[in-house]
């Protein structure tokens, strides 16, 4: 190495390693929920924290995926904010089992559901049906958010939504296991008796309809909690929940007792061998991804530091070089990966093509590449830096309309699983090409320092400038060039807020923020459980050539 490439990789790393850093820090905040006072107030009624609950349930001896974690990251300030929506959600196993765990945060408004809540239980679901995973309920919930109800209560994607889950999941043959720890009100009452097996803890856990104030109110009835929905009345009078447990870790031993009996169902049959660590050290991969997102660098040394002994045979080498397409395996499993290559390349007509541009050979070949994938059951990966399509009267002769309508045809009919990794941009229809969230990936995460938007930020600010400046002006406003540059940094400011991915994974654009060096593990957890679900036949439909 030169000195000057030394100089690049060490700030490209103390950058990337910063990031990291800054991950963490946010996640430590984000893992204490509602906060010390209300974890105490937890505790004093004997309950196990959210958190607490997993960490006893789950086999400490495998990896446990955490589904969004950043969840409502900044929002709903009015309201004191709703550190992880509420709820912590993620893949792990239990009693051996890969499954999806739900727990509500009692700490965070009594584990009221919040619009964000509702988005973030329902992808939990999703993950379950897609992949045919058991799921666990750990219910501790005061039910809808009262002051938002008309955000969470009667359209598609709402509160009532999971109800429909847990039936469909019921048909599909998915075990559902919930444990009533603490409250479970009115529509919410329905989701631990329309699982498979519901249990409740003595002295904590309530579910009813209607509490006793409401009770009171709608039919003058006197009667306290315990009494209308306590353990005692719901497992020995009316039935509605099948054992009940002095406190929460017998309740969650019995959980470990059921998911361990559950039996085997066919697979998808996806490829694994044993696994190889990659020869390259994968932790210069902070060194190697730039500390300025628009520049370029060699992806194929990102690629062989997240594969199996680094060994990848590329798809059609020579031809659509802005896109690399090849086969590889991660912790074993085989899979097909198409990621964006961030190098200034040569075309076949020796023409210079921009790194994480898709151009229409790169678009045709990565088309061609995913139906084979499909035809042979391999997993797909897209590692995303894209800074969308190429534009252009050139482009638009070639046909790049068309050749991307393959690729996202192609990419969207496949029916073996898509995991996406955002590693830089994400920029407009590149987003959608490289099998954005619009796109059911099984699994998507984004690393740190990824940004992810319709367009650049630079590009988009000086857009949106000439907009606001052509509205001031109409209104017979005069623009000193002073205050031309406090509305451009304004604008800035507000769009590269937008862009974060904090702000991506707050609204579950993203399932989380990933340090790098955790790529492997998700990706080969989220293949492991998508091998629960046998694919189907793949049929591309209508592709134009």
């Amino acid at each position: 190495m030169s000195t000057k490439v030394d100089l690049e990789f060490n700030k490209n790393e103390d950058l990337n390693k910063q990031l990291v850093y800054d991950l963490k820090t946010r996640f430590k905040k984000v893992a204490l929920g509602g906060g010390e006072k209300a974890a105490a107030k937890q505790k004093e009624k004997g309950k196990m924290l959210c958190r607490e609950r997993i960490e006893y349930l789950r086999d400490q001896d495998k990896p446990f995926t955490e589904i969004g974690a950043f969840t409502g990251d900044g929002m709903y300030a009015e309201y004191g904010g709703c550190p992880s929506g509420g709820v912590v959600t993620g893949i792990g196993y239990v009693s051996g089992r890969q499954c999806i765990i739900v727990a509500n945060d009692a700490t965070v408004k009594a584990g009221a559901w919040f619009p964000i809540t509702a988005k973030k239980n329902l992808r939990a679901q999703e993950i379950a049906m897609e992949n045919r995973l058991p799921i666990i309920y750990l219910v501790d919930s005061a039910g809808v958010f009262l002051p938002m109800q008309d955000e969470i209560f009667p359209d598609k994607e709402h509160f009532g939504r999971m109800f429909r889950n847990n039936a469909l999941m019921s048909s599909m043959g998915i075990t559902q296991i919930a444990a009533v720890m603490g409250s479970c009100v009115a529509g919410g009452a329905y989701l631990p008796i329309m699982s498979d097996e519901a249990l409740i803890v003595e002295g904590t856990g309530s579910i009813f309809l209607a509490g006793s104030y409401l009770v009171k109110a709608a039919i003058g009835e006197e009667i306290d909690n315990e009494t209308l929905g306590g353990a005692t009345t719901q497992s020995e009078i009316s039935g509605v929940i099948d054992d009940k447990f002095p406190d929460d870790k017998s309740c969650l031993d019995r959980i470990k007792y059921i998911m361990d009996k559950i039996g085997h169902f066919e697979t998808a049959g996806f490829d694994r061998v044993a696994t190889v660590k990659p020869i390259k050290k994968e932790s210069e991969i902070y060194g190697i991804l730039p500390a300025d997102r628009g520049k370029t660098y060699d992806t194929m040394e990102i690629i062989e530091r997240l594969v199996d002994g680094s060994e990848f045979e590329q798809y059609k080498e020579g031809f659509g070089k802005s896109i690399i397409c090849g086969y590889a395996r991660i912790d074993g499993w085989a899979v097909g990966i198409v990621a964006n290559n961030r190098q200034l390349v040569k075309s076949k007509k020796g023409e210079m093509q921009f790194g994480g541009v898709i151009y229409s050979d790169s678009a045709d070949k990565s088309a061609r590449f995913i139906m084979n994938c499909n035809q042979k059951k391999i997993p797909l990966v897209f590692l995303q830096d894209v800074t969308g399509f190429m534009v252009g009267s050139r482009s638009e002769q070639g046909g790049i309309i068309k050749d991307g309508a393959k690729m996202v045809n192609a990419m969207s009919n496949s029916t073996v699983p898509k995991f996406t990794i955002i590693m830089g941009n994400s920029f407009g229809a590149g987003n959608y090409a490289m099998c954005g969230k619009a796109y059911d990936p099984r699994l998507i995460y984004a690393w740190p320092g990824s940004k992810i938007a319709v367009m650049g930020g630079e590009q988009a600010a000086k857009t949106l400038l000439q907009i606001e400046k052509a509205s001031l002006i109409s209104k017979g406003e005069v623009i000193t060039p002073e205050a031309e540059k406090a509305l451009l940094d304004k604008i800035t400011d507000r769009y590269n807020t937008q862009m974060s991915p904090y702000y991506a994974a707050a609204r579950l654009w993203v399932d989380g923020i990933i340090d790098p060096m955790e790529t492997r593990s998700v990706i080969s957890e989220g293949i492991s459980m998508a091998n629960h679900a046998p694919v189907k036949q793949f049929n591309v439909g209508v592709i134009q050539t």
